[in-house]
């Protein structure tokens, strides 16, 4: 008797969905057992606590494939990133001194600048990226 492998396909969608339905669950009831008695906040409901469980994903851990690396905070994935840590990998030691010394001599530049220079250095970098950020985006 041949058996369909197909037969359970609709399954694997409902995966996810249990998956994060039931760490809401979980989300809901450790914060009711914890947090209204340590600090007298108020109690979640399974909404909000799945709400919260999405917050904290999307804050501390980003989403697969999602700028150029799986997982991870966004502020710290970058579409090159995993570029620039290889970059950072391949220098010799020498070299990493010298991008080290690079970087003391224009944060002691930027420190000892005036507000005036400092505008001005931002403006020119919000030209100068202007083309790949969007000429409409704010700052």
């Amino acid at each position: 008797m041949k058996m369909n492998r197909y037969r359970f396909r609709w399954f694997f969608p409902l995966v996810p969905i249990a998956a994060v339905a039931l760490i809401s669950l979980v989300v809901m009831l450790l914060w009711n057992a914890i947090i209204p008695g340590l600090t007298g906040w108020a109690v979640l409901s399974y909404w909000k606590a799945m709400g919260l469980l999405v917050l904290s994903k999307i804050l501390f851990s980003g989403f697969p494939c999602r700028r150029g690396g799986h997982g991870g905070p966004p502020w710290a994935q970058g579409r090159h990133a995993g570029m620039r840590m290889a970059w950072w990998r391949n220098l010799s030691e020498e070299e990493r001194e010298q991008w080290k010394e690079r970087r003391k001599e224009w944060r002691a530049t930027w420190v000892g600048m005036a507000a005036e220079d400092r505008a001005k250095y931002k403006e020119a970098w919000k030209a100068r990226c202007a083309g790949w950020r969007g000429k409409n985006d704010p700052a």
